[in-house]
């Protein structure tokens, strides 16, 4: 059977199930990586398990979202984080060695491989042709316990591109466009794979911007057939013997084809507040700017910033802008700084911040009250920069730039400067020092522990009867950004459950933990689309910590329904939309669980109404519905290890 790249990549490590689009299965995971916002909680669930060692090829603790140091818990989440690697058998990017997404496309991204990341734009590895996917952090530590990682096969979106960019037109034009065109929604279920003649004028990290983006899509992942271009990619990084071929077969299908003409494309912006809000920049110009940055997961590469910097020498940003520059690694900034393009910056008054995510998560640079921040991030969600009120765009580099040279909205085309290109290095600097190789197994290792570091709860058995208030109504796309914030505040907390629990639903209702918890948990009921964004398991476990034990809406995002499933959270869906309408805040529900099992509906009763509502448990497996009936998939997961064992 012909095969396109993703098919190839699931069928090569094909645990259980088969190609069936929709159908349950299950792949092996060969590397995992965290960052330091989910990788504590992911680190103390491995722990929980019991293992000796991690069981995968490769493993990698990166520190890269709580950089802001300002009390101890931070500080001491990295020292936990890197005595656990050491102990564990994981690799340590230490503070300040860049990115994860963008470290781990340079150092360890391997075609044709499998990655599982506790971080939502994992997929940015497949723009080196490796099948790379987000999830939350429980999901990390099973497979770093070398259990499968389960999921519905997806079906496959083939994206076609013809022709060639144009002048100062680049990658993040291509995947605003496919947002544009398909939606946050329209990704669920569903991996993106490029394929068509315009491929092959695309770089490596032109291909990482479109695929780390894709996850503003919901989509499952995204990827690029692995080719000549990676494997000069690879070569360039000292990594050639990693290269193999994967490309779609001559004849392979798609369950659905977009095409997008590469000549024809122009410069494009997401407005506010969502990554699908997209305009073609002329159609926004004009607009004044407070801020700009530059950087993030999404376009902090070499070839990135160095075409920036090219756009600013000899001048200065305009008055009344401040702009900020991220570069994605160590080594980008190693190599700007080489070739001239630091002093290019400076000169022109932007302010160098880490290299870490920074702005993108709230942790940091926040845009002034009422502020307009065009940056070259991947997200634009209400408050996440920081500022509630902040009107944030989404742009490649290059109408960042212009942005910032002329203090309003402005397509790079219109500022007269002539086209620029910016050559990959024929070999990049390469000095791994600042990534930690963990101990010889058997090293005696103290893992050490802050005061801010608190103990894992037990799961809890799924009751007869599920009863209580609807504690929250919400609308469509309510993202994990809504139900727990990230930012300087609340991020430090993350490995502290009681403490963070607090900040549930803060954008939305302050009040939503007290009354929680006054009411002995209860439900959620949402609109379409609800957990979209970041992978953040936080924005499950700590509703459930609450006393939450359902969730009702009209759909879910791929990542966070996992996440649910994972901590005994059951995810209901109506099966008739009109009932969305009539089920109201502070409602009683009930929910008879006797007859729990697969594909088959219940019926809730709401009695405050007197309705009998007619819902379905998504449930997509026996495992899921052995996971909630268990209480989470902590318990579950000793029990398949003993087996194993």
């Amino acid at each position: 059977m012909a095969m396109n790249v993703t098919q190839k990549i699931i069928a090569a490590h094909l645990v259980s199930g088969t190609l069936k689009a929709g159908s349950p299965i299950a792949i092996r995971i060969d590397q995992t990586l965290t960052q330091d916002a989910t990788g504590t909680m992911a680190y103390l669930q491995f722990e929980a398990l019991g293992l000796p060692r991690v069981r995968t090829e490769l493993s990698v603790s990166y520190v890269d979202h709580n950089m802001l140091q300002s009390g101890f818990e931070n500080a001491d989440d990295h020292r936990f984080l890197q005595s656990f690697a050491a102990k564990y058998g994981v690799h340590f990017s230490r503070p300040g060695n860049g990115i994860c997404h963008q470290v781990h496309l340079e150092r360890f991204s391997k075609p044709g491989g499998t990655l599982l990341g506790s971080d939502s734009h994992t997929p940015t590895s497949g723009g080196a042709g490796m099948l790379a996917i987000g999830a939350g952090g429980l999901d990390i530590a099973l497979a770093m316990g070398g259990l499968p990682f389960n999921l519905n096969m997806p079906e496959v979106v083939g994206v076609k591109l013809t022709g060639k960019l144009q002048p100062f037109v680049s990658a993040k034009d291509i995947i605003l466009e496919v947002l544009r065109l398909k939606t946050v929604k329209g990704g669920v279920g569903k991996v993106f794979e490029y394929f068509g003649p315009g491929v092959a004028h695309l770089s490596v990290p032109a291909r990482a911007t479109i695929t780390n983006m894709g996850a503003e899509l919901g989509a499952t992942t995204s990827v690029f057939p692995s080719d000549s271009v990676t494997r000069d990619y690879l070569a360039a990084q000292g990594r050639g013997a990693t290269w193999s071929e994967w490309v779609a077969d001559a004849d392979a299908s798609y369950d659905e084809v977009l095409e997008i003409n590469l000549d024809t494309l122009e410069p494009l912006i997401a407005c506010p507040h969502s990554p699908d809000n997209v305009k073609k920049v002329r159609e926004v110009a004009g607009t004044k700017v407070a801020q700009v940055a530059i950087g993030s997961c999404t376009n902090s590469s070499y070839t990135d910033l160095m075409t920036v910097a090219q756009m600013l020498k000899g001048k200065v940003v305009a008055d009344g802008v401040s702009l900020g520059v991220s570069p994605g690694s160590r080594q980008v900034m190693e190599m700007v700084t080489k070739d001239g393009g630091l002093l290019d910056f400076i000169g022109a008054g932007s302010r160098i911040l880490e290299s870490a995510c920074g702005p993108c998560i709230g942790m940091g640079f926040a845009p002034p009250t009422q502020g307009v921040s065009v940056r070259s991030f991947n997200r634009n969600f209400y408050g996440r920069s920081g500022t509630k009120n902040a009107e944030v765009y989404l742009a490649s580099p290059e109408t960042c730039a212009a942005c910032a040279l002329t203090g309003e909205i402005t397509d790079p085309r219109d500022l007269g400067l002539a086209p620029i290109h910016v050559d990959l290095p024929g070999q990049f600097l390469v000095d791994d020092r600042m990534v930690l190789a963990p101990a010889p197994e058997g090293t005696e290792v103290e893992i050490i522990r802050g005061p801010n570091i608190a103990k894992l709860p037990a799961g809890k058995a799924a009751p007869a009867h599920l009863a209580g208030e609807v504690l929250i109504r919400l609308e469509d796309d309510i993202t994990t950004d809504h139900i727990m914030p990230a930012g300087a505040k609340v991020l430090p907390l993350r490995s502290n459950l009681p403490a963070i629990s607090e900040f549930v639903f803060h954008m939305v209702d302050e009040t939503f933990p007290s009354r929680a918890k006054a009411s002995g948990g209860g439900f959620i009921v949402a609109g379409r689309n609800y957990g979209q964004g970041s992978s953040r398991e936080h924005a499950a476990l700590a509703p459930r910590y609450l006393g939450v034990r359902g969730v009702l809406v009209l759909s879910f995002a791929r990542i966070h329904l996992a996440n649910l499933i994972n901590f005994g959270i059951l995810p209901l869906t109506f099966v008739h939309a009109e009932d969305y309408a009539k089920v109201q805040a502070g409602d009683q529900l009930g929910l008879d669980l006797s007859g729990l099992t697969l594909g088959k509906p219940l019926m809730l009763r709401d009695e405050t109404q007197g309705l009998d509502i007619e819902v379905m448990p998504q449930l997509a497996s026996a495992r899921d519905l052995e996971l909630i009936l268990k209480g989470g998939a902590l318990s579950w997961a000793s029990e398949q290890l003993e087996q194993v064992s």
